[in-house]
């Protein structure tokens, strides 16, 4: 049997141009006074890390990692929560998704999908074709991270290509189960679809290569449901909030995870329009190590074992 790791944290939300949230080596104390073991690094943000030079320095790496270690803490995963956006971006959005593009392919449709992987040809259909595309877009990349011993998670969420259990088993089908494709698991985008969280990791455990420990709530009127008639995060009826102000039952989701021997890192996103950062990063920490469970290697009723005796089994049973 296997535990978690945790607590925590996913630095996007927190990183500034002020003291000490600017640098990693600032966030990374800031992190460890707050009682976090671990943190999922944003690799667009400049400020925390250079991705390119990470590609080609295994020195820079090594830095990276050791100024960590000097924290205490532990690089959990890499966020490329923006670049993998870029990979299949529908027309009507490439305004907006420009701006996560790399400045040199900015305004360039073509080259920006080319910054990830060659424009292929398209098939005929549309939700079929749409996914036959995704998948000849992803399963080369899928294919290097194999070969860098590298798991790619998808956070599965509303108005994206893969967005729940269904249309991710559509992505894995068309990439033949490759076993990069993974999920990063964020509860809170489930609770803003009206979809089972907990059921869902009995679907796909073996899936879940990483864990986004988020809050959400979802409360519908006669006026709003899931799309919260284009209002602001404030006045939604679905909307994220700070650990424990909103309404995933995290004790089901652990004791679930715990239950599958997941044994990675419960890392905190922060995202709530009313509670203040900091406040949500200082009451996080706690939050996630009372909640992750230390799984037992022995059964509680062990005291009362007889061992095995067939003969005595036959005759409990009046078997001759």
């Amino acid at each position: 049997m296997k535990t978690m790791k945790g607590p925590a944290i996913f630095l996007a939300q927190f990183a500034g141009d002020a003291a000490p949230f600017n640098t990693l080596t600032g966030m990374a104390g800031w992190a460890a006074s707050l009682g976090y073991k671990g943190i999922q690094i944003p690799s667009w943000d400049g400020r925390l890390f250079d991705l390119k030079k990470a590609a080609s320095s295994q020195a820079y790496c090594d830095e990276v990692k050791g100024v960590l270690a000097g924290h205490g803490l532990t690089l959990t995963e890499l966020s490329t929560h923006l670049q993998g956006q870029l990979v299949a971006v529908n027309p009507v959005y490439d305004t907006g998704f420009d701006a996560f593009a790399a400045p040199e392919v900015r305004g360039n449709a073509k080259a920006r999908t080319e910054f990830l992987y060659p424009f292929p040809q398209r098939p005929p259909g549309l939700i079929e074709t749409s996914f036959d595309e995704l998948a000849k877009r992803w399963k080369p990349i899928f294919d290097y991270c194999d070969e860098q011993g590298v798991d790619v998670g998808f956070e599965l969420h509303p108005s994206e290509d893969v967005f729940d259990g269904v249309t991710f088993e559509m992505l894995l089908e068309r990439v033949g189960n490759h076993p990069r494709c993974g999920i990063n698991y964020d509860p809170s985008h489930f609770v803003l679809q009206c979809l089972d969280y907990l059921e869902f990791i009995d679907f796909y455990h073996e899936r879940i290569f990483a864990f986004h420990v988020k809050d959400a709530e979802f409360n519908p009127t006669g006026k709003q449901g899931v799309y919260s008639g284009f209002q602001s995060w404030v006045n939604r009826a679905g909307r994220f909030r700070s650990l424990g102000d909103g309404q995933v039952d995290f004790k089901g989701i652990f004791s679930k995870l715990a239950q599958y021997n997941y044994d990675g890192w419960a890392v905190l996103e922060w995202e709530c329009a009313l509670k203040h950062p900091e406040d949500g990063a200082r009451e996080g920490a706690p939050f996630i190590r009372d909640h992750i469970i230390r799984v037992t290697e022995k059964a509680f009723d062990d005291f009362a074992a007889t061992g095995i005796d067939l003969a005595g089994n036959k005759k409990m049973l009046g078997i001759v």
